[in-house]
C-alpha cells in the first residue's frame, strides 16, 4: 500500500510540487503568525515575568503594567510589617519623553526600581552593571533600540523630561509591545524623570519568605493594606497579556491571520489531492475490478496525504525556524516554543487528511467497468 501511495504521489512531479507548495505555504504562514502571537504576548509581560517578585501591589483597577496608578509609599511599611514578607520595594513604570542629542524626542517606558534588591530590574546585561544605576541621572537601555534612541556609545548623555540622563549599560532582547523602548533607572531617578512626589509610588513588589504560601500571604496583605489590589506575579502577567492581546484586539488579529493561512492551505491541498485522485480514477477502477475494497483505496489516498504532510512540514519548518532565529535580532520577535512546533506537525497532518477526505467521495462512486471502456 505504501509503495502504491508513494508511486502515485511522485509520478507527476509538477502536481507534487503544487501540493507541497500549498502545504509549505500553510505551515509557514500559520507558524509565523503563531510565532508573532507568542512574541507579542511575551513582550507585553516581559518586565513582570522577569521581576523576581512573588506579589504585586497595584492601585485600583490597573488592567496592565503601563497603566499604573500612584498611591502613598507609606503602604510599603505596612507590607514590610506583614509576617511572611521577606522583602518589598517601590516600583515605577510610566511613559516619558527621551530627547536625543540632535533635539528629536522619542517616547519611552521608564522603569524605576531599587538597585539594592533588583526587583523588576534589567536582565541579560551585556555592558555595564546594575550597580551603576545607584549614581544620579543614570539609565540602562536595550541594544535593540540604540538607533531609535540615538545612542552611539556607553556613557553618552541625553535628556529625559528636561533632566540629564547618562547611559551606563546595555541589555539584549528586552522588547516592549508598545513602540516605547524600556529604559531602566533607579527608583529615585525615576521619581525625578516622571515628577512623582517623594511620598508616592506606582507599585510595590513583594517577595515571600521561603516556604510561605503565596496565596495565604496575598490574603493577609489584602486584609492589612487598604486601597490597593494584590496580584501574584503570574496573575498580573496574564492580566497585562490579556489586555494587550485581546482587549486591544491585536492578538485576535494575528490569530485570525493564522486561521486564514490554515484554511487557504486546506483549500490548496484539497484541490491538488482531488485533482491527483481524479487523474488516477482508471487506476483506482482497476484496483476495484481486481477486488480491492474501498477501505484499501481510502488508505492509499490517506497515505499520500500523510507523505505530503510530512514533506511539506519539514520544508515549511526549515523556513520558519530560521526566520524565528533571525527575528531575535530585531525589535519584533517570532517565538516558536517546542510545544507549538510539535503541535504544528499534528495540525499539518490533520490538514492534509482533511483535504484527502474531500477526494475520497469521488473514489467511492467509481464503477469498475470504467477500466473496460474506451
Amino acid at each position: 500500500m505504501a509503495s502504491l501511495a508513494r508511486r502515485n504521489l511522485f509520478h507527476d512531479k509538477v502536481r507534487l510540487m503544487v501540493t507541497l507548495t500549498g502545504v509549505v505555504f500553510a505551515v509557514v504562514l500559520v507558524s509565523i503568525q503563531l510565532g508573532l502571537f507568542f512574541g507579542f504576548k511575551t513582550a507585553t509581560s516581559n518586565i513582570i515575568d522577569h521581576s523576581g517578585a512573588d506579589l504585586w501591589l497595584t492601585g485600583k483597577d490597573v488592567t496592565y503594567i503601563e497603566n499604573g496608578v500612584r498611591f502613598s509609599e507609606r503602604k510599603l511599611y505596612q507590607v514590610l510589617a506583614t509576617p511572611g514578607v521577606a522583602a518589598a520595594s517601590k516600583y515605577i513604570v510610566d511613559f516619558s519623553q527621551w530627547k536625543m542629542p540632535g533635539g528629536a524626542e522619542e517616547g519611552i517606558l521608564l522603569v524605576g526600581f531599587d538597585p539594592a534588591t533588583n526587583f523588576g530590574g534589567p536582565w541579560d546585561i551585556v555592558a555595564g552593571r546594575v550597580e551603576n544605576l545607584k549614581a544620579a541621572d543614570t539609565v540602562i537601555v536595550d541594544e535593540l533600540y540604540r538607533d531609535k534612541l540615538g545612542i552611539a556609545r556607553l556613557g553618552q548623555t541625553v535628556e529625559i523630561q528636561g533632566r540629564r540622563a547618562r547611559v551606563v549599560g546595555f541589555t539584549r532582547g528586552i522588547r516592549t509591545f508598545t513602540t516605547s523602548p524600556a529604559v531602566f533607572t533607579s527608583f529615585k531617578n525615576a521619581q525625578n524623570y516622571t515628577r512623582l512626589r517623594e511620598d508616592e509610588t506606582m507599585y510595590i513588589l513583594v517577595r515571600a519568605v521561603a516556604g510561605v504560601d503565596v496565596e495565604a500571604l496575598r490574603s493577609e496583605l489584602v486584609a492589612r493594606v487598604r486601597g490597593v489590589e494584590v496580584y501574584t506575579n503570574a496573575e498580573f502577567s496574564r492580566r497585562t497579556q490579556n489586555y494587550w492581546m485581546f482587549g486591544t484586539g491585536a492578538g485576535v488579529t494575528v490569530l485570525i491571520a493564522a486561521a486564514l493561512g490554515l484554511i487557504v492551505g486546506i483549500v490548496v491541498v484539497a484541490q491538488t489531492i482531488y485533482a491527483a485522485t481524479v487523474d488516477h480514477l482508471r487506476e483506482f477502477g482497476t484496483l476495484k475490478a481486481m477486488g480491492a475494497s474501498n477501505g484499501y483505496i481510502y488508505r492509499v489516498i490517506i497515505k499520500q496525504a500523510l507523505m505530503s504532510a510530512v514533506i511539506g512540514y519539514v520544508l515549511g519548518m526549515s523556513i520558519s525556524l530560521p526566520a524565528s532565529f533571525f527575528s531575535q535580532q530585531g525589535t519584533t520577535a517570532i517565538i516558536l516554543p517546542w510545544p507549538v512546533v510539535l503541535g504544528l506537525f499534528g495540525l499539518t497532518i490533520l490538514m492534509c487528511i482533511t483535504a484527502s477526505v474531500i477526494s475520497i467521495n469521488k473514489v467511492t462512486r467509481i464503477d469498475p467497468a470504467l477500466v473496460f471502456k474506451g
